[in-house]
Parts: structure tokens; sequence; C-alpha cells
């Protein structure tokens, strides 16, 4: 905010500059001018050669208003800091000698390849997966399938993850090691990662081989620790990266660019504030990913889904005696899968159950608390959220203390197009999945225009919508034993497309050379 209050004093004084500049010429055309002089004794004439120099004026002002307005970026763009890149061999045994601790100079280095030639980060592409035709296309699920297929493959012959070591009779153990039960709740996704990801192959015991660090804490279970709680998570967090930082070389060699932590609990955005560190460097893999928040960077860190974990398998919408083959014609029906659509017993146009806890919240009630086709509800159903989310077209995501909840897994899971109303979300997997094609985003000024919006959507494309939820909805599943594609994969491919750019200190004998 602060960048765009100093944009504008920039821009501001620009003007004003511009505009002192041509009432100065003004002053000395009246009072050089000879014709001027001479004339103005002359009634009839003064009126003339009063209103030439004036209209030269404002079609001068009129032409610096224009020339600024198609050239600058100011009108256009949000100003975005800059960094320098260089490339060193990965798995270096140490950065270069001059790397230094004790500065605030801060690179980004891409590890992939050999060293010594500039290459362009995967952060920075991570968004521009297929060309403009494909992404575009919002048809398809994926941006670009075939370069998600190859990745894919790729990530699981070479990603690996160094996890810091801790043994069950340390002080915090409950802490920092996986839970020795199935994962529940509201914020599961943060303890089913972490239990799947010590079991799996990408895990190596040589730090040498790693390509990223784990940090193993669990914000979730921090809260309830005793000595800690919530009002403690600062200070562990802050003594634990001291900690590492002295005990192991890692951290310091990069200053934590290459760690990264997995946070799915709301108060694992402030969790940070006293290691700073961690939220400039550190990936962070939080459900909390509003690009409006300045301890969240979208290319840096990445979006966890927030999955409510069911023991079952997602309903076969198939199975379903009711069908909407009829309204596929043949032209559609060549483009999806009409076995999978089932519309006939969706009778509610759209549904919204939770508590009243954000603005956005509290308007969406406001305007359609009592109406026939958009079911909006708060405090507790009288019928089974699950009966209501299948009896449903839409089912409505809206942002309430944060942006994320577990909504959006829910209408997936039981087949119902997901209406997103959260500004500033940074949608989970947003770099391998196209969200256009199986969801709609309304800004929540446009929650009046709700129903409006939602009627205008025709048959085919929302035929369109509801097949695409049955390809995706896997992607937004936990499983104790990983299946491919599911949320632990997808979390696995979001972090491997950001291992190979990190953001060291350097030192000022750099900048001097």
């Amino acid at each position: 905010m602060s960048t765009l209050h100093s944009s504008l004093s920039l821009c501001f004084e620009e003007f004003r500059l511009v505009f002192c500049y041509l009432k100065l010429s003004l002053q000395s055309m009246a009072d050089s001018s000879l014709i001027f002089h001479y004339f103005s004794h002359r009634r009839s004439l003064f009126k003339t050669f009063f209103f030439i120099p004036t209209t030269l004026a404002l079609i001068t002002t009129l032409f610096i208003l224009f020339n600024i307005s198609t050239t600058s970026h100011f009108f256009f763009t949000h100003h975005q800091q800059q960094f320098t890149r260089f490339v060193y061999p990965k798995h270096s045994p140490s950065p270069p000698h001059n790397v230094s601790n004790d500065t605030h100079l801060f690179l980004d280095l891409p590890r992939g390849g050999g060293g010594g030639s500039v290459s362009v980060s995967q952060r920075s592409v991570g968004y521009h997966l297929g060309s403009p035709g494909n992404y575009m296309n919002n048809k398809e699920v994926f941006h670009d399938r075939d370069i998600f297929s190859e990745d894919y493959k790729q990530m699981n012959r070479s990603f690996r993850i160094y996890v810091y070591p801790h043994k069950r009779n340390d002080p915090f153990a409950s802490v920092l090691l996986p839970v020795n039960f199935e994962p529940g709740g509201n914020y599961a996704s943060e303890s089913y990662f972490k239990r799947v990801l010590m079991k799996s192959h990408f895990i190596t015991k040589d730090p040498n081989k790693a390509d990223l660090f784990f940090l193993p804490f669990s914000i979730a279970r921090l809260r309830h620790e005793p000595g800690i709680g919530a009002e403690g998570i600062k200070d562990f967090i802050q003594h634990y990266v001291l900690n590492i930082s002295r005990k192991y070389s890692y951290w310091n060699r990069t200053g934590g660019a290459d760690h990264f932590y997995v946070a799915c609990h709301s108060i694992g955005r402030s969790a940070m504030d006293k290691a700073w560190m961690v939220k400039l460097n550190a990936i962070q893999v939080v459900c909390s990913s509003s690009y409006f928040l300045s301890g969240y960077i979208s290319h840096k860190d990445a979006s966890l889904p927030q999955i409510w974990p069911r023991q079952k398998d997602p309903p076969n919408l198939a199975s379903s005696k009711s069908g909407s083959v009829s309204l596929c014609n043949q032209e559609i029906c060549g483009l999806l899968d009409c076995a999978f659509t089932r519309t006939h017993s969706k009778k509610k146009l759209a549904f919204f159950a939770g508590s009243i806890n954000s603005p956005v919240r509290e308007k969406l009630i406001q305007y359609w608390r009592n109406d026939s086709e958009i079911y909006a509800h708060f405090g507790r159903l009288t019928t089974p959220y699950a009966d209501e989310l299948l009896g449903s077209k839409f089912c409505l995501h809206v942002k309430g203390f944060e942006v994320n909840t577990a909504r959006i897994a829910d209408s997936l899971y039981y087949g119902c197009v997901p209406v997103i109303i959260a500004n500033h979300y940074d949608l989970p997997f947003a770099d391998v999945l196209n969200w256009k094609s199986f969801s709609i985003v309304v800004a929540t000024l446009d929650i009046p225009l709700l129903k409006k919006i939602l009627k205008e959507i025709s048959s085919d494309k929302y035929l369109l919508l509801q097949s695409n939820v049955m390809k995706v909805r896997k992607h937004f599943q936990w499983h104790l034993l990983p299946v491919d594609y599911d949320a632990f994969y997808m979390v696995m491919y979001e972090l491997w497309l950001r291992r190979s750019s990190l953001r060291v200190q350097l030192s000022s004998s750099i900048d001097s050379h």
C-alpha cells in the first residue's frame, strides 16, 4: 500500500510541475511579448491574442496528459520488486565465498542445471504452463496437460526432500513428528501431508541430495501444546529456526530459501512474525493463501487445499436414476462424458451454509436469505449437509475469517460446481488447474447479482463445468497411502515447481564488484 501511495504522490508531483511550467510560460509570454504589449491598447484585438496562447497551453496540457496515460505503467500495472538472478551448481556444498548473513540484499537463484548461465526461475513461469491458446481454453481442466504429465514423471523420479530429524523422546515430539492416527477435522490437510510425506519415496537421508528442506513443526498442534499455545507459537518458531541454523549449515547457505513449512490454521499467518526470514524467503504452503496479504507471495508460496477428509470414496453420480443425458445434445456428448452429469436431481440453484463471521457472508445472507432458489443458511441445518450439496447445482464458497474454507473440496466431492466468493484467493493448484473450467468466481461486490450471474449460465456450459468437476475432484482428496494425482502429489508438484528458485543474502562485496 505504501508503494501505491508513493506512486500516487510522484504522479501528482509530476502533474503539479507540468502546470507550474505552463503557468510560468504564460506569464513569460504575457510579460515579454511585444505583440501582446502593442495590441493591449486595442480592445478589439486584445481578446484575439489573449485566447491564442491560452488555447495553445490547453492543447499542450492535453497532449502531455495523453502521453503520460498511454506510456506510463502506473495506470495499468502494480509496481513489482525486481530481483537479479544468477546460477550456481546444484547441490553445491556451500554458496559463493562472499555470501553473508548480515545484509538485506536478496537475489533469486535458479538451482536447476549446471552453473554459469543465467536462467529464468521456474517460479516465474509457473502460471504459464502452456501456450496462450491452451491457457485460455476454458474447456480443459489443465493449462497444459502434456507439460504437466512430463513434469509429473520427472518429479517422481528426481525430487528429494530432507526433513530435519527428531526423536520420539524429544521435548516437542508431538509437534515435530507425524501423528500416529488418521487425521481429521477442518485442518487435517496439514497433518495428512506430513504423515504421507514421511513414508514417501521423496524423502532422502542425505541432505546433499535434497532439493528442499522441510521444517516439520505443526502450527495446528502447537496451538494445543502445553506450555506453548497460541500465545507462544511465534517464540517457538523463532527459537526453532535459530536452533537449526546453528546446528546445521543448510539454512544459512540460502537464507532459508530452499526450506518450506506447511500450515492450514489461520494462525499460521502471524506465526512467522518473529521469524521474518521464514516469511520472506522460505516457501509457505498454507491454506490461508491470500495475495492481498503482505506476508504471502503467490509465486514463492503455495496454496494448500483445506479438505475435510472423508473415509468413503466420492459418490458415483452416474448411479443416480434421474440423469441429464437427454439434456446433452450429440455435439456436447462428443466433448463430455454425459454419464457423469446428473442435473435433474439438483433442484436448488445454489446452496450455502455456515456461520456469519465476515462482512461478505453478512451481505450474502442479507440479499439471499429468503430466496426460493438460492438457499443461504446460517446456524444449524435441519437436513443433512451432504444432501444439500448433492441437491444443488452450485455450491457457494464464501469468505469467512479467511479466504479459505473446506467448502470447495466439499463441493467437488459431491459433484457440485463451486462458486467462489472470496476476493484475492490464490486458489490451490492454480499453476496446473484451469479453475475457470470447473468453477465460477464472483466478486464480493456482485453478490446482489448472484442469481442473474448463475441463471445466465447455459445448460451446455453447466454440463461442461460439472463434467470437469468430476475430473478434478480426485486432486482434492487425501489418502494415507497416496494415490497418483491426489492432494498429496499435487502439493508435491507445487513444491517441485518452486524447487529451483533460491533467494540468498549477498554481502556488500558482491554489489561492489
